[in-house]
């Protein structure tokens, strides 16, 4: 049987939900990341689970070198349309290697980790996108904040997206967050149901999961502003870290 983020991410409803939003701030965001790293002209960047492809877009504009991976055969398919020979896309499973000491930069965004089942899989993903980095190559998480997260559930929400209309149920436990969405369109015969569940990974897990595999931070930034981080009063948990250089 499928997990869940196979089928959620897999449906165009999870595309609809989300990312029907202004990307004037997506990508000021990117801009504000690369005039922080300041990447050589041409580096080879990594986007572990790029969904459709709309920040791998955003940093081949740029003009840099950029590969997109996902475990969604339709966000693939999609993103796929938009290959040039500085973007390309492949489908995969960020638990996976891929790709050993090749690239420049590493980058996750929009809490897309988390999401499996056991810690094993979790430090599984982490060594494979650490792998995929040259010596002193640089990994960016882009997660929640547990505890601005736990402060400002809300547990239930109705909103509509064109005819598409999306109940949502929120609630938490001391290890992991939830969210059950039933999805109602005039296309459906019946509504759909999904349920995510996200892990309440902290700095500290990060700290710990990133130094397993020789990975050192070398900056945390609570917002998409890239603000100082806040363990309370922060929106995000943007984790900057290092590779040895061997």
């Amino acid at each position: 049987m499928a997990a869940w983020y196979q089928k959620w991410f897999d449906s165009p409803y999870y595309h609809k939900l989300y990312f029907q939003r202004d990307e004037a701030e997506a990508q000021a965001f990117i801009q504000r990341l690369l005039d922080y790293l300041k990447p050589a002209a041409g580096a080879r960047m990594l986007d572990v689970a790029c969904g459709r492809g709309r920040h791998s877009k955003m940093l081949a504009t740029a003009h840099f070198d950029v590969t997109g991976t996902d475990l969604s055969p339709q966000s693939i398919a999609y993103a796929k349309h938009f290959e040039t020979e500085q973007l390309h896309f492949y489908l995969h499973d960020m638990r996976l290697p891929f790709w050993v000491a090749y690239f420049d930069y590493a980058f996750n965004f929009f809490t897309s980790f988390g999401y499996f089942a056991t810690q094993r899989e979790h430090n599984g993903a982490m060594r494979a996108i650490a792998q995929s980095l040259k010596p002193a190559g640089i990994l960016l998480f882009d997660y929640l904040n547990v505890g601005y997260a736990e402060a400002h559930l809300h547990t239930e929400e109705i909103k509509k997206v064109d005819s598409t209309t999306y109940e949502i149920q929120r609630w938490q436990d001391e290890t992991h967050f939830y969210k059950r969405i039933r999805v109602s369109d005039p296309e459906l015969q019946v509504p759909l149901e999904f349920c995510e569940k996200v892990a309440k990974f902290t700095l500290d897990d990060f700290t710990q999961m990133l130094a397993l595999q020789k990975m050192q931070i070398e900056a945390v930034f609570g917002s998409y502003n890239l603000e100082p981080y806040n363990a309370q009063h922060a929106p995000r948990l943007i984790v900057v870290a290092k590779r040895a250089n061997a």
